[in-house]
């Protein structure tokens, strides 16, 4: 098959060789397990999930008290639902999280390399409010953490917050017009409403390879990173890996970024590899306070907003960003109804040849970065752009080009085939391995009230699992749902997403605050109609089935479940964030009251 270089027009000739190699590439890799290819970090796994940031958990009496609002999760979703309530004068604000302290996956994540691929200055959230500029074009994790813990300090959700601790059970309270919401540590506390901030990638997942319990080397997770063995801290030096010789298990946008710093600290390093990553140019720089606009009032909500139009595919006068995520939009407009414009001729035809472009200049750049020829075939990714999250790295590709760094490409068996006492077998072949760690992300949908992780009980005694295996996901604009009064849900179902996702976040924090303020103000409760919920299930079902000839021919991740598509029924607004939160802001001011409902009578 004679591919094309990317400066060749995609005549339909070569777009159908292209589609034929995607399907031949995409096969090798499909599993029949699907997701079910994966095993939890659960009973004799526990251990990987284990905090390694806090040592022992602190001691602490159960609590029987009440709150306002009690808040599920600690991340970024639920600090800024926090603050946004504290803002609007909410006293007591509970946030329940499992780890130490606040961060969410920043608090997890603290791998060595670890930065946000998406600038700094759009990706923090509330600096604005909080008068913090970045240094960074694109800021490490640490400085990720320390800004969610500014937040946290500067609108006192210290002060009710319970760390080290999960939610087990939410059950509404008729009578008392309250949630009462129990614990893994014998707490069991009301509150008035509940926001549950959980997120969708929080369980880290492990490779379900036969034989991964007969391993005797080290092993951990990159969520739960050992640097009482590797030494070391996020920015390297991992000492403790000298003369060892270390295995990675996973390629994607966290092994992109941890690869090139245990090359430098291990002895030898060996990538075990089945899909590769789309890695384009990084660009990373110090940026002044000037360059950023932080000179003038209201430049973080400037800057973010206009990220969030260019990469979805609106018009924006000047490109105030200017990096690889808004010069893609051209590409992204063509792929999601929500960004087609009038007027577009086939969006298929179109997006495909904006993709061929795209994706063929970054196959050169492999070939161009990589001096061994087999290994930069073997990096070369052979899908559609977006099929699996982008990655950005100038470190990553050079990597391979060390003597003491092996790439093992597994596509051709699926996967590694099984683990020995002494390492990974791939291939037929035995690496024997002093370390092997875990790049292998985290189970989606796993925790939380969407998947029957927290089990929810809302009004006579219904099940939220049990009414959603019943009629499907039923919501008004993604965040409460009838018979669950005061409970308001933040996530991407029903809603609208974006590549920066903390700017999607805030704009359900603000939504979530504007909810309570409207309930406290008119004495009622916020709980939708079921006709508000038909309706707004119709208009997220508008676009829904334009997604599946993408993920359909996707490789396997966990955009398309595992190779099996996205799951059935409408997931989300279709016609992107920018037009979603205007149209919250119009319903906030001209029909907010109709999702508000009289409360019982027992308690007025």
């Amino acid at each position: 098959m004679t591919l094309p270089q990317c400066d060749t027009p995609p005549t339909p000739q070569r777009t159908a060789d292209l589609r034929e190699r995607y399907r031949i590439e995409r096969e090798r890799r499909v599993r029949p397990e699907g997701p079910g290819q994966y095993r939890p970090t659960s009973a004799e796994f526990g251990y990987f999930a284990a905090d390694p940031y806090i040592g022992a958990v602190p001691e602490r009496e159960p609590l029987h008290d009440t709150v306002d609002v009690a808040v599920v999760g600690g991340g970024f979703g639920g600090i800024l639902a926090g603050a946004r309530l504290r803002r609007q004068g909410v006293a007591r604000v509970r946030v329940v999280e499992k780890g130490g302290d606040f961060g969410g996956t920043w608090y997890w994540n603290r791998y060595p390399g670890i930065h946000c691929d998406i600038e700094s200055h759009v990706y923090l959230p509330m600096l604005d409010e909080t008068g913090y500029v970045p240094e960074w074009k694109y800021a490490p994790g640490e400085e990720i953490r320390r800004h969610a813990v500014r937040i946290a300090e500067q609108f006192g959700l210290y002060e009710d917050a319970l760390f080290s601790t999960a939610v087990t059970s939410l059950a509404w309270d008729e009578a008392a017009q309250q949630w009462v919401v129990a614990t893994d540590r014998g707490d069991e506390f009301r509150a008035t409403y509940v926001i549950t901030a959980t997120g969708t990638l929080t369980e880290p997942k492990l490779p379900g390879i036969p034989g991964i319990e007969e391993y005797r080397g080290h092993t951990f997770h990159t969520s739960r990173w050992d640097y009482g063995y590797t030494g070391g801290s996020p920015e390297g030096g991992m000492t403790g890996l000298a003369g060892k010789r270390v295995g990675v298990i996973g390629t994607g946008a966290t092994g992109v970024q941890v690869i090139p710093m245990l090359a430098e600290g291990a002895g030898h390093l060996y990538v075990f590899q089945r899909t590769p990553s789309s890695v384009d140019v990084r660009g990373q720089r110090r940026m002044t306070p000037q360059e950023a606009g932080a000179d003038r009032g209201g430049w973080a909500a400037e800057r973010r907003e206009n990220f969030l139009r260019i990469v979805s595919g609106e018009h924006a006068e000047q490109d105030l960003v200017a990096d690889r995520w808004t010069e893609s939009a051209a590409l992204l407009e063509k792929l999601l109804p929500s960004f087609r414009r009038d007027g577009e001729p086939d969006f298929e035809v179109a997006y495909e040849a904006a993709d061929h472009t795209t994706m063929n200049a970054i196959r050169d750049r492999v070939a161009a970065e990589v001096t061994d020829p087999a290994t930069a075939a073997a990096l070369q990714p052979w899908y559609r752009y977006a099929c699996k999250r982008p990655t950005f790295s100038d470190r990553y590709l050079p990597t391979f080009n060390r003597d003491d760094v092996t790439l093992v490409d597994t596509a051709d068996s699926h996967g590694i085939e099984r683990m020995t006492a002494r390492g990974v077998v791939a291939g037929g072949v035995e690496y024997e391995l002093d370390c092997l760690v875990f790049a292998t992300g985290f189970s989606v949908g796993v925790s939380g009230i969407t998947s029957g992780g927290l089990p929810v009980i809302g009004r006579d005694g219904v099940r939220l699992l049990d009414a959603r295996a019943q009629h499907g996901p039923r919501t008004l604009h993604g965040f409460t749902s009838n018979g669950f009064p005061n409970l308001i849900q933040m996530g991407s179902m029903q809603n609208a997403s974006s590549v920066n996702f903390t700017h999607i976040l805030d704009e359900q924090a603000v939504h979530a605050a504007a909810l309570v303020g409207a309930a406290e103000e008119h004495c009622a409760v916020v709980e939708p109609t079921r006709e508000a919920e038909d309706t707004w299930i119709g208009i997220c079902a508008q676009g829904a089935p334009d997604h599946e000839w993408f993920h359909a021919g996707c490789t396997p991740g966990y955009y398309n479940r595992e190779g099996r598509g996205r799951p059935n029924g409408p997931l989300a607004y279709p016609h992107g964030a920018v037009a979603f939160h205007d149209l919250l802001r119009r319903w906030r001011e001209e029909n907010i009251t109709e999702v508000l409902q009289a409360k019982a009578s027992a308690s007025v």
